[in-house]
């Protein structure tokens, strides 16, 4: 111990006692409060504790990070002073009551959920009001913080009398011999990031030996960087074949043909009659564009999208859209896989997620050329890793020209110079004679809300965010009618996702509205269809106005062909899925959980009631299906 520990790094070495002793008695605390529901066969509990102990050495090597980087680059000469003195016991007193607090975490996340932390966690951490307002109301926090706070003081005490620190404060070592020490030490998390996962943990048929043998803290890392949640364990499940078969049989048509008559095979052709045609897309997708913005559900002097009121009176206009989640993310993985939302993280964000069945791969199967087309940098939320892997030329911030940009925030610059940039690009596909696909992804609707002066005086929150991107779209399609690919050309403009998903209900169904609008006048008449759908109907709908014929594994539905009985919806946030059927919505929840509630489109209010086993049925299928065709790899194209 004290070689591997040596002089400075004594700080380490009681973190590290310190660290190991609460994950043990942690454990212990979780094996006696779970005991009906483990296996207390010896080997399956040697099992638990030895890899359990593993991976708190592997969550003790991340956390040491900051004390082996302080010993290595202070010298002895300041820290031998009172002020550094001071600094280190602080900073020590404030990791164990992290640690202490933690545990005390681990053990109502447990209670709740009986697992060890995962991506529910990371939805806390994102969710802090109403997460922190639970804890509150939940718990006497003033004693809960005492207890954690007088736990810590006996521990630094208890440290404070083996003298650890305080030896290694008077240490004379070197530089030379502080780095030798801190290398040997980095052994353990370099290899762990690299190699280690947290199925190191499946050691056993029983759930709750499996989770007994991971660490809170590394398993929350892992929910941060592989960000879903496991269907099978948190919701309800049926036989896969009777999902998959399910899901066809809701799906099929006239239309659509299975390419094999296995219900776990889910790639099907469409086939559509007469020629295809080859129109240029414009695809704009509007950072939080709520349906409450525009004129069909508010009132005239509400709302802030005159250009949009006045296009989709051109348009076919869907009137009765739902997005399928609640961030940007969301909506692409719906728009392009046209698949009901996953949960956890979004398939956007998720690894292995190139090549899939979307629209950028059917687009450039058509011989299209496809650029994702986005102001802010592309590498957040993985939008570039995706959109590269599914057709698409990257075209974000990075590649932009100082003179194209004429204003920027910290979401990127502003929608009149994307705009600008997709119809440059347009021109070069054009001009290649190339029919082109352009996926532009907004940004100035959103916070902190800065934008160019456009005439007329906009505040600085989402009102004026909306009206500034209803001008830039304004600017957009003043641009584009004067190109000579212009009558070729359709403008799709969606909402990636709603403004606000805030509300007393689960899924409060109100707020998940958005409009949705398809502009082409040399081909499309004008027409409000108010027929129940969302997000993952998009492209189905538009290869249907293209009338193309193809292989897809598409959950969605052409919107005009769509008969009364098929209508529906799929919402949901990272942890609830939610179907909507019939002024019906029914939500799955973890634990295995459902609800069902009649809705009102216009009010918003929603009415519990009794489950419906078809119902039921529809939606465990549904979401079943989605998530085992991903994590199978079903819905990758086959070259």
């Amino acid at each position: 111990m004290r070689k591997l520990f040596p002089g400075r790094l004594s700080t380490v070495k009681a973190l590290s006692i310190v660290f190991l002793g609460l994950a043990l008695i942690c454990r212990v605390i979780l094996l006696c409060y779970s005991a009906g529901a483990m296996s207390f066969n010896i080997w399956e509990l040697i099992k638990a504790f030895s890899v359990g102990f593993f991976f708190d050495l592997v969550a003790l090597s991340y956390f040491m990070l900051p004390y082996l980087i302080i010993t290595l680059i202070i010298p002895p000469v300041i820290a031998r002073t009172k002020i550094y003195r001071a600094l280190v016991w602080s900073f020590f007193s404030l990791t164990i009551f992290i640690l202490v607090f933690n545990c005390f975490a681990e053990y109502f996340f447990w209670d709740e959920f009986e697992v060890r932390y995962n991506f529910i966690a990371v939805d806390y951490l994102i969710y802090t009001t109403e997460v922190i307002g639970n804890i509150v109301e939940s718990y006497s926090l003033p004693l809960l913080i005492s207890g954690v706070a007088l736990i810590t003081a006996g521990i630094v005490w208890w440290v404070k009398k083996r003298g650890w620190i305080q030896t290694g404060l008077k240490s004379e070592e070197s530089l030379r011999d502080r780095l030798k020490a801190t290398l040997t030490l980095l052994v353990l998390p370099i290899f762990s990031l690299f190699f280690v996962t947290i199925n190191w943990a499946e050691i056993s048929d029983n759930s709750y030996n499996k989770e007994l043998a991971k660490n809170g803290i590394y398993s929350l890392f892992e929910a941060f960087k592989n960000n879903q949640l496991d269907y099978d364990r948190f919701y309800l499940t049926v036989d896969d074949q009777q999902a998959f078969g399910t899901t066809r049989k809701a799906m099929e048509n006239s239309s659509r043909n299975y390419l094999s008559s296995d219900f776990l095979q889910p790639v099907y052709q469409v086939t559509a009659k007469g020629e295809e045609k080859k129109l240029n897309v414009m695809f704009v997708t509007v950072e939080s564009l709520s349906g409450e913005y525009m004129s069909y559900i508010k009132e005239p002097d509400e709302y802030e999208t005159p250009f949009l009121d006045s296009i989709a009176e051109q348009s076919l206009f869907f009137t009765n859209m739902y997005a399928n989640g609640t961030r940007t993310v969301r909506g692409l993985e719906a728009l392009n896989l046209s698949i009901p939302p996953t949960p956890g993280a979004s398939i956007v964000r998720r690894p292995d997620n190139d090549n899939l069945y979307s629209l950028g791969m059917l687009f450039k199967s058509k011989g299209y050329q496809n650029k994702f087309i986005y102001g802010g940098y592309g590498y957040f939320d993985n939008m570039n890793t995706f959109f590269a892997g599914n057709g698409y030329e990257i075209i974000d911030r990075s590649t932009l020209a100082a003179n194209e940009i004429t204003f920027a925030n910290v979401w990127g610059t502003c929608d009149e110079d994307a705009f600008r940039r997709a119809v440059k690009e347009a021109d070069k596909s054009f001009s290649e004679g190339k029919p082109f696909l352009n996926f532009i992804m907004t940004t100035s609707n959103h916070r902190p809300y800065t934008f160019p002066k456009i005439g007329i005086p906009l505040p600085d929150n989402r009102r004026g965010g909306v009206r500034y991107t209803d001008y830039a779209l304004q600017q957009l399609f003043k641009m584009a009618s004067s190109k000579p690919w212009y009558n070729n050309t359709i403008f799709i403009i969606v909402a990636d996702h709603n403004g606000s998903s805030a509300g007393k209900t689960e899924i409060p169904v109100l707020k998940y509205q958005i409009p949705c609008i398809i502009f082409c006048p040399q081909m499309i008449h004008p027409e409000k269809v108010d027929k129940l759908c969302s997000q993952v109907d998009v492209a189905p709908t538009l290869a249907a106005l293209l009338n193309w014929s193809y292989t897809t594994t598409f959950f969605g539905k052409d919107i005009i062909s769509m008969k009364p009985e098929e209508e529906r919806a799929f919402v949901g946030t990272y942890e609830k899925l939610g179907y909507m059927e019939n002024n019906q919505i029914l939500i799955l929840a973890p634990q295995k959980k459902i609800s069902q509630y009649s809705y009102d489109r216009y009010s918003g209010e929603m009415k519990t009631e009794a489950v419906n086993a078809a119902l039921q049925q529809k939606i465990v299928s549904y979401y079943q299906s989605a998530e085992h065709m991903f994590m199978q790899k079903l819905n990758k194209v086959k070259n």
